[in-house]
């Protein structure tokens, strides 16, 4: 591709990601990864991340974030039932370093309070593994919570949008610290602020860290708490409209200007 006078860039949104590769087939295929990736990155113009290293691979690196395509994410048009019940919706495709066992977690000491408002978790999107199943099956058994920890397997279009408009609360990646992961600007916190949904997490994200529909949960194994997520809720009155204007910059269309704009695709030496 170089050598048809093409500018090649790479992308690499999540960095490092050598620990997410927990099964024998998938650390096979490191194994290969880790042998040419170094030599690939020679031939490129650049790496583009979301991540903030200046270099990856040994090559220099763009840092823009991840975009949203707003057309293809409809805005929720939330429920005006009372707060007599709060519910909390996570969105993905469910590994361990989602940390949705901390959410559980703190649901458990939650319910044990015998709480007056009713708080219920709803979880879609497929296990991926025995870690998972294990660290959301056991503990949803174990602390009686199958009224209250709802999964639903994988959703898509009307029928995950009507959970978007039930939901009072979104829950982003809590577990991100387990793959030595500070600072990324994940897919899931975008989709949930273009839904219009305040929402929580546990990394580091430059785009949303000071937002004011955002709490910040610790980077740790603590459980969550629910009683701050209700707090938040009780004391913010947030608009889905104004949280989706407030990062109309994240569109791909505006990413991708950054890339296209970028000294990157100007230069054409190899390292």
């Amino acid at each position: 591709m170089r050598q048809s006078g093409a500018t090649v860039l790479m992308e690499v949104p999540t960095y490092p990601y050598d620990q997410e590769y927990n099964t024998t087939k998938m650390k096979l295929e490191l194994c290969v990864d880790r042998l040419y990736r170094k030599q690939l990155a020679k031939h490129l113009n650049g790496v583009v991340t979301f991540s903030n290293f200046d270099q990856i691979f040994g090559q220099k690196t763009l840092q823009i974030s991840n975009g949203i395509d707003f057309a293809a994410i409809p805005i929720r048009h939330p429920s005006t039932k009372g707060r007599e019940e709060i519910h909390l919706l996570a969105v993905a495709e469910i590994h361990y370093w989602h940390g949705f066992d901390r959410l559980i977690q703190g649901l458990a000491l939650y319910q044990r309070q015998q709480p007056a408002c009713q708080v219920i978790f709803h979880l879609v999107g497929e296990l991926t593994g025995d870690r998972e199943r294990q660290e959301i099956l056991v503990p949803i058994q174990e602390q009686g919570l199958e009224q209250q920890v709802i999964l639903h397997g994988a959703l898509w279009g009307t029928a995950l949008d009507a959970l978007f408009d039930q939901a009072d609360f979104a829950i982003g990646s809590l577990g991100r610290h387990r793959t030595g992961i500070d600072v990324i600007r994940t897919l899931k916190n975008r989709e949930y602020a273009a839904r219009g949904i305040p929402f929580i997490y546990s990394e580091s994200d430059p785009d949303f860290d000071d937002r004011f529909y955002v709490i910040k949960a610790k980077p740790d194994e603590s459980p969550i708490d629910i009683q701050q997520i209700l707090d938040f809720l009780k004391l913010n009155t947030i608009f889905p409209y104004t949280i989706r204007e407030s990062i109309q910059e994240l569109s791909w269309k505006e990413q991708m200007n950054r890339v296209l704009q970028s000294d990157l695709l100007h230069q054409n030496s190899f390292l």
